[in-house]
Parts: C-alpha cells; sequence; structure tokens
C-alpha cells in the first residue's frame, strides 16, 4: 500500500465547473484547530506475505471460540440482524463486565462502554479532565494522551519519569484538574503496584484519576477494587489486548455512576450507538470466558520471560514489563539501525524518536516460534 496520504496529493479541481487557472489547496478549508494538531501515529499495519508483526502489541493467540460462536449466531445465516441498529447502552455487554467483578461490588451503572478504549479515552478527556488546572501526565507514556489534550484544548504538565522510567506518586503532589497513567505504562511496560495507586488515588481527591488498564492482565493486579471506595477514580479497559479482540474495537470504564454519567452525556452527544451488535455479544461472551482469558496470557508471559533471557544473553538490557510487550535496548548498537535491519528479515518492531527512549525498542510479545526466530535474527544481526 502506498505511504502517501490523499492530504499529501494536489487538490484535483473539477474543471467542468472550476476555472482550472484557481488553485484551491485543500488545507484552506481547514479549521484552525486541525491546522495546530499533531495527530497520533498507529502502529504500522504492512501488507507483507510471511511476516513477523512484533509492533501492535496483538495478541498472538486467537479469541474465545464462545465469542467467535456468539458473534455468528447473532448475524445469523442471513445477517438479516444487521438491518438493525444495536443497543445504544450495550446491556448485554455492561452485563458480562459486571458479572466479570462482582466481587467488588459492581454493577451495571458503574460501566461504560466504547469503540475500542480510544474513544472511551476521548470521551474521558473532554467529560472529566478538560479543567481550568492543568491534567497531569507521565512525559513518557501512550502519545494519544497528548494528542487528546491538543484536540480539546486541555492544558497538562508532563511529569518526568524516574531514571529507571519509573512513575513516582510523589512528583504528582502538585495543584491538577486531573491526573492521568497507564498501568502498566506504555512503552516501557513497567508496573505501578496498587498500593502506589491507591496512595495516588487518595492524595487527589478534588480531581479524577484515570488509570488506563489496556495490559493489566499481562501480570499487574487491577484496582477494580479500589472503585467502590474512591469516587474520583476511573478505569478504562479494553479487549484489544489480553482477549485478542483488536479488530473488534471494545472498550469500556469502570467508576462512580457520576462519573459514567459524565460519560454518557458525551457519548449521547456524539455517537450514540458506538458499539455494533457483532462487538456487542462478541465481546460479552469473551468476557464470560475466564478459561481461555487464563490460558492465553499465561502462554503470554511465559513467552514474555523466554524472550528476555534470550535477548539479555544477547546483550540487551530490558525493562521488568507486566504488558504484552518489551522495552529493551542494546547498549552497543543504535535501535533505529536495529529495527531497519529485523525490517529486511521480515520482522516489524516498534522504534520511537522520542528523547530518552530513542534507543529502545518496543517488541511485541509473540508466539513462541515468533519470538525464537526474533532472538536468531538479532543473533546474526550481531553475530553473536
Amino acid at each position: 500500500s502506498s505511504d502517501v496520504c490523499s492530504s499529501d496529493l494536489p487538490f484535483q479541481a473539477d474543471t467542468a465547473s472550476n476555472p482550472p487557472d484557481l488553485p484551491t489547496p485543500m488545507s484552506q478549508f481547514w479549521s484552525p484547530l486541525v491546522h495546530s494538531l499533531t495527530p497520533y501515529v498507529p502502529g504500522e499495519q504492512p501488507k507483507l506475505a510471511n511476516l513477523i508483526k512484533l509492533n501492535t502489541n496483538e495478541n498472538p493467540y486467537p479469541p474465545s471460540p464462545h465469542a467467535v460462536a456468539a458473534m455468528h449466531a447473532e448475524m445469523g445465516a442471513d445477517g438479516n440482524t444487521l438491518r438493525l441498529y444495536p443497543d445504544p447502552n450495550a446491556d448485554r455487554l455492561k452485563e458480562a463486565v459486571a458479572q466479570h467483578f462482582a466481587d467488588f461490588g459492581i454493577g451495571t451503572r458503574n460501566i461504560f462502554v466504547g469503540n475500542g478504549s480510544d474513544e472511551v479515552l476521548a470521551h474521558a478527556f473532554m467529560a472529566l479532565l478538560k479543567h481550568d488546572k492543568p491534567l497531569l501526565l507521565p512525559d513518557i507514556t501512550y502519545s494519544f494522551y497528548p494528542v487528546y489534550c491538543e484536540l480539546y484544548g486541555i492544558d497538562s504538565i508532563a511529569i518526568p519519569l524516574g531514571e529507571q522510567f519509573e512513575i513516582r506518586v510523589d512528583d504528582y503532589a502538585r495543584d491538577n484538574g486531573g491526573i492521568i497513567l497507564a498501568n502498566p505504562n506504555a512503552p516501557t511496560g513497567q508496573l505501578l503496584s496498587l498500593a502506589e495507586i491507591e496512595r495516588l488515588v487518595a492524595a487527589h481527591p478534588q480531581s479524577v484519576v484515570v488509570i488506563d488498564e489496556a495490559y493489566i492482565d499481562f501480570g499487574g493486579e487491577t484496582a477494580i477494587a479500589l472503585v467502590t471506595r474512591y469516587p474520583n477514580l476511573l478505569l478504562i479497559r479494553t479487549l484489544s489486548k489480553s482477549h485478542s479482540l483488536a479488530g473488534l474495537r471494545v472498550g469500556y470504564a469502570v467508576g462512580h455512576t457520576d462519573l459514567i454519567e459524565a460519560l454518557d452525556r458525551v457519548k449521547n452527544s456524539f455517537n450514540s450507538y458506538p458499539l455494533d451488535r457483532l462487538a456487542i455479544v462478541g465481546a460479552a461472551a469473551a468476557i464470560a470466558d475466564k478459561e481461555h482469558l487464563e490460558k492465553t496470557r499465561q502462554a503470554v508471559m511465559a513467552s514474555r520471560a523466554t524472550l528476555v533471557a534470550g535477548l539479555e544473553q544477547l546483550g540487551f538490557a530490558v525493562l521488568p514489563s507486566a504488558a504484552n510487550f518489551i522495552f529493551a535496548r542494546h547498549p552497543q548498537h543504535d535501535a533505529a539501525k536495529l529495527a531497519a535491519q529485523l525490517r529486511e528479515r521480515q520482522i516489524i518492531v516498534r522504534h520511537f524518536k522520542q528523547p530518552r527512549i530513542n534507543q529502545h525498542l518496543r517488541i511485541s510479545i509473540g508466539t513462541d516460534q515468533e519470538c525464537a526466530a526474533l532472538v536468531d535474527a538479532l543473533r546474526t544481526i550481531l553475530s553473536v
């Protein structure tokens, strides 16, 4: 596929109705906001054969067979149900999430669902984090956060990570209009303990604290137990990673009913049908299949440990990770060059140009065979 997007191409006038000597650059129609935006850059989705794709943190294993069966059943043999709008409240999915967290006192009124966790995050920025005081976030984190700040006109302060790329709760002890953290953090994979999450939430009772738990199932402890005790805590989760449903686009938030009402108000002013019929039933079935989740997450964690050991034998320094990816650097080899050399061997990893992390590679955990192929390729590149 071409790397040229439509905005890079010259405007082609309809010469039947427009004089050809009146150039009309496409950007002249942009609003001032669009001119100022620096959009989020998603991970590459190359269309290459025999590719080992370790760049976008997708789960290497298929989703629950119950999820696939539920989607087939919902569509029916002739697909007739697809002519009907889905349930705007996605009650079936909310009930599945509530049942999953029933031991923590979570009910359907504590749950908000959206078209992937990115959409849920977007609504949270607008509904809960847009205040006169600045939003606090780590200087190295999920790069969509500063994009949302720019999009919605939210002032923010980037709090530097520590020397070992750790989040330090005490650094957030300042006046703020909200706090957002990814836990485990991205792209580092570093985990903040549940005790530290609680200390952070308790220290800021007048601010909403959003914890993005996209990767929590791969080695961390969810903060779900804190939701009923702290009305200022909002957890955001996704089925893209641990439930192998990145292609379905389902995310959800869990929090106090007042926080959920704010999200619903924004959603219903933006897109009242965010999840399609198949996504609702597929996600509900996936959440209910706890056995499949446990099997696949354990497999990813085991592969992660093996991959870390293999890379360390090659001289890589690898940060401790509680995610389905690792963050690694080699002290004698440039990260960008390593990424390019891996690409030549049909292996794709993620390299960031951001200061402090431009010598690191973020490597998604694939199957054991894919991880072994990566280590073998690196051994050849490094001539070890």
